[in-house]
């Protein structure tokens, strides 16, 4: 069930003129992966806003900090997904190996440097 091209009419062509197209269950699988980073990026925008607007009982330049943190990460994690989810469909379609994934590594770190202002607010009050 392979259509070598595709049909020059899906969205975005750059991904979508390479290759064949791969079994269904692959992309979907993709699109679900894409789907849960949006998710990810929601949880961090919700809690870097939370974070600010409960008030509590922390340093309060820490606790902007590390509001900031998660807010800006939530703001930069559905462009650096997008990017993913392209990589990923233009490997699945090429039937190439998969690309490795940063998205996980700097949310990794962005999560970690807002835990440890945090910390450092909650030791600081």
């Amino acid at each position: 069930m392979s259509t070598p091209g595709g049909n020059g009419r899906r969205f975005p062509p750059v991904v979508y003129r390479h290759g064949g197209e791969p079994d269904a269950r692959f992309t979907l699988a993709n699109e679900r992966t894409f789907l849960a980073w949006i998710r990810t990026s929601l949880a961090l925008i919700a809690g870097g806003v939370a974070l600010e607007v409960l008030g509590l009982d922390l340093q309060p330049e820490l606790r902007l900090a590390a509001s900031l943190v998660l807010a800006i990460a939530g703001i930069l994690v559905p462009s650096l997904a997008w990017v993913e989810w392209a990589r990923t469909e233009r490997a699945l379609r090429r039937a190439q190996p998969l690309p490795g994934s940063l998205l996980g590594a700097i949310l990794g770190t962005a999560v970690t440097v807002a835990g440890v202002f945090v910390v450092l607010a909650i030791l600081l009050r």
